[in-house]
């Protein structure tokens, strides 16, 4: 189905599976033909047709192969809650896997492997027998997919039969793209099976890099990823694979260059040359460098990759070239932030700067960490004021010009720099006592700015370590008295056992009183204890942990940085669904189902980059089955959330759960809280929803919220009403939002500062995206008239225009009714060539009306938006709210 039959979506009559079963059973092909498609049509949408099956299975004998299709399809859903009428369809699919058009056969094999249903599975193994020993290859490399189906289904058939041999066999076949199907069939088998299913000799190693020049892309990683797996006999052979597989760096698809350089970096293990060694460092850097100016989310995985990658060979990137210093190399490279990388690919590249920081650059990357330290993204200044401190633990010698900087960023007095770089440098001196000590009078002139609780307990720290070097040391402590009360736990003894409510501060606080009571010698020699040494964290991972993150270089494993079997749990599921389209495809179509969760900002914001999802549960029978996504990418989601601005019980709900959330902040950074949020739009008033996810094994409670300043003034209405959170609990809430209370001066963003706090955590601090269409008010509906009059009225100065060309309009009237519901109204249509011309009106707050313009060819790629405003200048705001709209 195209663009051009959304008209099949839109069939909500009355009595509408009477007239389908007619038009189902019609004599004329066409007419069938628009009904099968009015039944996916419907299906797709969540509707019950199961009642159809026997009028869509009669439609199975036809030559039309849309039609088919569709059938099949359809088959596909229904199939295993209609098991003894799927039936009725085997004999059509033995007679299809027979026919003169090889498109068919396949079709008709990779149809009954999605059939979950035993008697359907019986009737399968002839046809998938004949088929695996096809004539045509595209029929060879269908049926070998359809193998790992059926093993998933029956694991003993499918050894019986011998078409475990049978796939073998396909390795040395004359296709390639028949090798990559039946080297990923057998790669899925093996994830499945205790036994040993698929091992590479060296017979086989010579048909799989012979098949890896000529194959397609997707079929290049599935043998690299194969042959990541094979150990070479010894260095010899190591480097003759390496030589065969080095030409795949060049490649313009990032998952065949990452395969080669995980199936590299486990074939260098056994090399011994250290010129060739050398060679293939300087080999890999390009591309992995070419993946740095790719768009984000490429450079994000990259970045993630590259992080493990320069962990275990830090000469990858890091090697000296000649005639090339280091501060070249690192421009070179691409690792520096650039101002306009979203914050997450910047987080990632510092964490990369730091690994590979060195004696030989330390000064241009501390010249770089301190321009960062400038910017406006909060916890980004943060990020950097901690490298630096990182960086003075991780080079001894670069110390004392770390903390150079350091001084020099507390005297720009800015709140949050300044209690980061005491946090920091109360760990530097830790790691290099006795040297660096004369700067404290410098950190005890900022003691009244701290408002932080991690930097509130470094101060103490520090003036309780070196009290003997502080004259009114004292004095300094006891300002801390005045706010204890306040004070978190982790900040500060009478107040600390009798009025706390805090029982882990308070039996800390009956520990010391007490051995300070019985023996103050005794309780000096605990509390001034021998610390341990600050070490360098830099590289992180165990060296285990890291050997098999690199065994799963381009996969989800090493974005996450965690073990695949800490995420993912591989299921038997009643109902699988063919990933692949019908055209062109049979290289996938296996099912992986995470065990729970995980963080959607694994993959960056803006990417439904909530991929996994929770394990699937076995569907009641009588229950259509999920729907298999063959049609593409045909109704979109609204991703906005419902509810109320109640206090939210975890038990009895007020506020529905909706759609998800984006994640603002996941559980790895806030300490196991997970913060999810987006502005919302709900009978006139603006809220913002928040989804609070406690993944810590402590209850939570105590939640404030607080926004920092922005373009349009937004803050909080009233106070966050979250109740308290036990561990494995989440709680959701609507928070209503006012305008115009803090605005922040200079030229309009989309920037949303957030900072969350809680009575057991530090401050969180975040960053959200504001959608100018959030502000359009119900009210912005204009007469033509008026339209046209306020149109002449304004200058032609205050109207700008942007072009989209990748945006598609397939039909006006579903673009129209997806602005409307964000109150954008029509007001006229007019045809200019062959071009759709819509105007349409919309107010934000203030009265101030927008008067849009779009063109468009229907169906063709391309969309020009004009728009005439009294406020030109929230023009970019309004061009990149209206792109992401249209391009969800």
């Amino acid at each position: 189905m195209s663009g051009h039959d959304s008209k099949y979506f839109s069939t909500t009559k009355k009595g509408e599976i009477p007239e389908l079963k007619e038009e189902l059973n019609s004599q004329y092909k066409d007419k069938r033909k628009d009904a099968v498609k009015k039944v996916i049509a419907a299906m797709t949408v969540g509707k019950d047709v199961s009642s159809l099956f026997t009028d869509v299975v009669n439609c199975m004998q036809t030559e039309n192969l849309e039609l088919k299709k569709l059938v099949y399809l359809y088959l596909i859903n229904y199939a295993k809650s209609q098991p003894d009428l799927a039936i009725l369809a085997v004999n059509t699919f033995v007679k299809d896997s027979q026919d003169p058009n090889p498109l068919i056969r396949a079709l008709a094999v990779r149809t009954m492997g999605c059939i979950r249903v035993d008697k359907i599975t019986e009737y399968l193994c002839d046809p998938l027998q004949r088929c695996l020993k096809d004539d045509d290859p595209y029929v060879r490399k269908t049926a070998a997919i359809c193998v790992a189906k059926l093993y998933d289904i029956n694991a003993e058939l499918v050894e019986d039969r011998g078409f475990l041999e049978a796939l073998k066999d396909l390795i040395s076949d004359n296709n390639p793209m028949v090798v990559a199907n039946a080297v990923a069939a057998l790669a899925e088998i093996q994830d499945h099976s205790s036994m040993p299913v698929f091992e590479i000799t060296s017979h086989t190693l010579s048909k799989l890099l012979t098949a890896l020049n000529e194959c397609t892309e997707w079929g290049q990683v599935f043998i690299l990823d194969a042959l990541s797996k094979y150990k070479a006999t010894d260095a010899r052979e190591a480097e003759n694979i390496v030589e065969r597989v080095t030409p795949r760096l060049q490649h313009a698809n990032c998952a065949v260059v990452l395969s080669a350089v995980k199936m590299i970096l486990q074939q260098m293990e056994l090399i011994t040359s250290t010129d060739v060694i050398r060679n293939l460092c300087k080999k890999m850097a390009p591309p992995l460098v070419t993946l740095l100016s790719a768009e984000p989310e490429i450079q994000y995985v990259a970045l993630r990759n590259i992080n493990l990658i320069v962990q275990r060979r830090p000469t990858i990137l890091a090697h000296e070239i000649k005639s090339c210093t280091w501060e070249t190399l690192f421009l070179f490279i691409g690792v520096f932030c650039k101002y306009n990388d979203p914050i997450y690919v910047k987080m990632e590249k510092l964490e990369i700067m730091i690994k590979l920081a060195s004696d030989r650059n330390i000064d241009q990357v501390l010249l770089e960490f301190k321009e960062y330290a400038t910017e406006v993204d909060v916890d980004f200044v943060r990020k950097a004021v901690r490298a630096i401190g990182r960086c003075a633990i991780k080079l001894e010698r670069a110390a004392e010009r770390c903390i150079s900087v350091l001084l020099e960023l507390i005297k720009i007095k800015v709140n949050y720099v300044v209690q980061e770089a005491i946090i920091v440098i109360k760990d530097i001196f830790r790691r290099y006592p006795n040297t660096y000590e004369s700067i404290i009078a410098t950190l005890c002139e900022s003691l009244d700015t701290l408002d932080e609780p991690e930097a509130k307990a470094s101060m103490i720290w520090i003036i309780g370590e070196y009290a003997e070097r502080i004259d009114n040391a004292d004095e300094l402590l006891e300002s801390f008295l005045e706010s204890f009360p306040e004070e978190p736990a982790q900040v500060v003894l009478n107040n600390a056992t009798v009025e706390t409510d805090n029982p882990d501060l308070r039996d800390r606080a009956y520990i010391y009183w007490r051995l300070l009571s019985t023996d103050p010698e005794a309780a000096k020699d605990v509390v001034l204890a021998e610390k341990p040494v600050i070490s360098d964290d830099s590289n992180q991972l165990d060296s285990s942990l890291l050997d098999e993150l690199l065994a799963n270089i381009a996969t989800l494993s090493s974005v996450y940085h965690k073990p695949p079997d800490a995420f993912v749990t591989r299921v038997k599921t009643t109902q699988r669904t063919e990933e692949d389209d019908y055209p062109d495809g049979g290289e996938t179509g296996y099912s992986e189902s995470p065990s729970h969760p995980v963080d959607s900002a694994a993959s960056p914001p803006g990417s439904s980059s909530n991929a996994p999802h929770a394990a699937a549960k076995q569907p009641v029978a009588a229950q259509p089955a999920p729907v298999p996504d063959l049609l593409g990418d045909l109704i979109g989601l609204d991703n906005d959330n419902t509810g109320s601005n109640a206090i939210v019980s975890t038990d009895q709900p007020v506020v529905p759960s909706g759609p998800p959330l984006p994640v603002l902040l996941p559980a790895s950074t806030g300490q196991g809280l997970q913060i999810s949020a987006q502005l919302v739009r709900r009978d006139s008033q603006i809220f913002y929803s928040l989804l609070f996810e406690n993944n810590s094994p402590i209850p939570l409670d105590g939640f404030m919220i607080q926004f920092n300043k922005n373009t349009f003034g937004l803050a909080a209405a009233g106070p966050l009403q979250v109740p308290q959170l036990q561990p494995g609990t989440s709680a959701r809430t609507l928070l209503p939002m006012v305008l115009f209370q803090n605005i922040a001066p200079g030229p309009p963003n989309t920037l949303l500062q957030v900072a969350v706090k809680n009575n057991q955590q530090p401050v969180w601090y975040f960053q959200d995206k504001i959608s100018l269409l959030v502000f359009f008010s119900e009210d912005g509906r204009m007469e033509r008239s008026a339209f046209l009059e306020t149109w002449k009225s304004l200058p032609d100065s205050n109207e700008v225009s942007k072009d989209f060309p990748g945006i598609v309009v397939n039909s006006v009237e579903a673009t129209l009714d997806q602005l409307a519901t964000l109150n954008m109204f029509f007001i006229a249509k007019r045809k200019h060539a062959n071009q759709d011309v819509l105007y349409l009106s919309a107010k934000i707050p203030r009265g101030i009306p927008f008067l849009i313009e779009l063109t468009a060819v229907i169906g063709i790629p391309g969309l020009k938006c004009a728009i005439k405003s009294p406020n030109p200048e929230m023009a970019p705001l309004f061009f990149e709210s209206l792109e992401t709209l249209l391009r969800s």
